[in-house]
Parts: C-alpha cells; sequence; structure tokens
C-alpha cells in the first residue's frame, strides 16, 4: 500500500493528518491525489453542495494594509467606495439569490472593524431579511468583539467570517497593520457568542505550500468547518499586482490537501475561481464542495445560474452543509 492510500485509509477511519503526512501528498500524482480527496469528500459530506452569495455592503476607505487588497485605502485601485449600504439594498439583494434557491447570504463590509453604530444598522438590514426571505444570513465585518457579535446573533446572523489569509509565519509579509493573533482572537469571541464560523485564506500571496498547510491546520484547531479558498486575482495598484496567477492544477492540489486535513468541512472556491478556464470544475471534483456565486467584493464572479447548471451536472444537491 503506497502513502497517498495510507493517508486515505487514515482519514477515512476517522484520524486526522498532520503537518509532516499532509506535506508528502504536495510530491503525489495529482489524478491520484484529487481522486482520493473526492472519496474523503463523498464519505463525510455526501453530494451536498452549499453555495453562497455576497453584498459589498461598505466598500473600500479601509484602514489596513492587506497587500492583496483593492479597498486598502493605502493603494491607488480603481473602485468604488461607499459607506454601509442602506437596508432597503442589503434587502433587494438577499431576495433575489433567495430567489435563485441560494440558501446563504453574507455581508461583507471593509474596514478593520464596524463601529456600534454600524452594528446597529446591519442589525436593521439582517432583521428585515430574516422578515422577508428564507435565506440564512452570514456576515464579515471585521475584529468585533463577543458583545457585537452576539447582537449580531441576535438579529438573525448565524455564522460570522474572518479568513486567517495565510500562515502565521507569513501573516507579517502581508499586512502590517493588525495581527494574525488579532484574527484568531475575533473568531473566539464569535465563538463565544454562539455563531457558527468561516475561515479560509488567499491562494498567490507569495506563500508556500507549507504555509497553506499550516494555515489549514489553524483553521481545523479553531473547529472551523467552513474553509473558503480564494485564488489571488492581481489587482493593478496593489503590490501583489504582478504576483504570478495560480493554475488549475494549483488550486486542485490545495483543495485536494485540505480535504485531507479538514475531512468534514465546506471547502468553497472563492475569490478568484473566475480565473480559472473551467471555472472550478475540477476543483469540485478533487474535495471542494462549496462555493461564494455571483460577483465577488470588487472583481465580478459568475452567474448564479451558471454554477447552478454546473452543480447538477456533477452530480451535487445544493443543501445547507455544517449549519
Amino acid at each position: 500500500m503506497n502513502t497517498l492510500e495510507k493517508l486515505k485509509n487514515k482519514v477515512l477511519s476517522g484520524k486526522m493528518i498532520e503537518k509532516e503526512e499532509a506535506l508528502t501528498l504536495v510530491d503525489e500524482k495529482l489524478e491520484d491525489l484529487c481522486s482520493a480527496a473526492n472519496e474523503i469528500r463523498k464519505h463525510y459530506c455526501g453530494n451536498t453542495f452549499d453555495i453562497c452569495t455576497i453584498i459589498n455592503g461598505k466598500s473600500g476607505k479601509c484602514s489596513e494594509n492587506c497587500k492583496f487588497c483593492a479597498q486598502s485605502s493605502f493603494y491607488n485601485t480603481d473602485i468604488n467606495t461607499y459607506s454601509l449600504l442602506d437596508s432597503e439594498e442589503v434587502l433587494k439583494a438577499a431576495k433575489y439569490s433567495d430567489d435563485k434557491g441560494v440558501l446563504r447570504y453574507s455581508i461583507v463590509t471593509s474596514g478593520k472593524r464596524l463601529s456600534d453604530e454600524e452594528v446597529d444598522k446591519v442589525c436593521d438590514s439582517v432583521r428585515k431579511i430574516k422578515e422577508n426571505t428564507n435565506i440564512s444570513v452570514c456576515g464579515s465585518f471585521g475584529l468585533l468583539n463577543k458583545e457585537q457579535y452576539a447582537k449580531l446573533r441576535k438579529a438573525g446572523v448565524t455564522r460570522v467570517h474572518n479568513n486567517l489569509e495565510t500562515s502565521k509565519s507569513n501573516f507579517k509579509n502581508v499586512c502590517t497593520t493588525h495581527t494574525y493573533e488579532e484574527k484568531i482572537r475575533a473568531i473566539n469571541e464569535a465563538k463565544k457568542a454562539g455563531l457558527n464560523l468561516c475561515s479560509g485564506g488567499i491562494m498567490g500571496l507569495s506563500e508556500t505550500m507549507e504555509d497553506r498547510i499550516e494555515m489549514a491546520i489553524d483553521i481545523r484547531n479553531l473547529g472551523i468547518r467552513s474553509i473558503p479558498v480564494n485564488m489571488l486575482n492581481p489587482i493593478k495598484g496593489t503590490p501583489y499586482e504582478n504576483n504570478k496567477k495560480l493554475t488549475n492544477d494549483d488550486m486542485c492540489r490545495i483543495v485536494a490537501i485540505f480535504r485531507f486535513l479538514v475531512p468534514n468541512a465546506s471547502i468553497r472556491l472563492a475569490g478568484g475561481r473566475g480565473l480559472l478556464p473551467d471555472k472550478g470544475r475540477k476543483c469540485f471534483l478533487s474535495g471542494a464542495n462549496a462555493v461564494i456565486s455571483g460577483d465577488m467584493l470588487t472583481t465580478s464572479g459568475i452567474s448564479i445560474e451558471t454554477d447552478m447548471k454546473m452543480i447538477k451536472e456533477l452530480g451535487f444537491e445544493v443543501g445547507i452543509w455544517n449549519k
């Protein structure tokens, strides 16, 4: 029995693999690795496919210097900037997604954190969504505290998103205005408030495969079971505008290894998917089982109709996984 088969059987038996074991998967034949990851996905998650949409609820003028981000005030990028959207606009987009059969909808805001006043405004929007749709509401609001998260939960938010972005050791190369530890603290505050959690990273920030694996293990240790896997879309005007774009094979290997590391998670293709020639189809046969559909925060995405067709063709069924 070869190493890949041994590790697959270990995961299927309910045991976790660790960093050194995951690193051996980097050199495995891609086709075999993806097939094994897909088998693990079927074992733990069946054919349930978790699809969500997002709205850029507050855009630009961000105080943070994340090198990948078009919304940072440190960089000269060509994006629309605006303050927190009013409830009617947020509700309109939620209704659209709900009517299209999407089961999750996330409000995402720029900035290090929302103020208490902004949290109250978001709560008003969430209450209107809950009154007028059947969609599950998630949110990404920066580095909030337990009390703010508790208020959002009471309004109807079920899940909070906060990407680690990269490994702890690489984070200082990506951002210096806040720390990896601050992100961990905010995630734990949301957990204390009773919210479900979503956290992943961006691939293509000059990180190594070891960085990616370390990040995935940290996410696993935090008990997170919704993991967005973004592919860097190099934005003109940011420090990473000339970073090399990852390939389909790169992304397939990454999601396959993540499936080995967190076998019972929703591994969600997110930003940058539109750069892939097949829009993620091969990744969905390599362990991924979730997606952000529609437009991203500052870039165009893939239509809900196109994604729904692909999901059906691949034998998945749209559903809420890891409530």
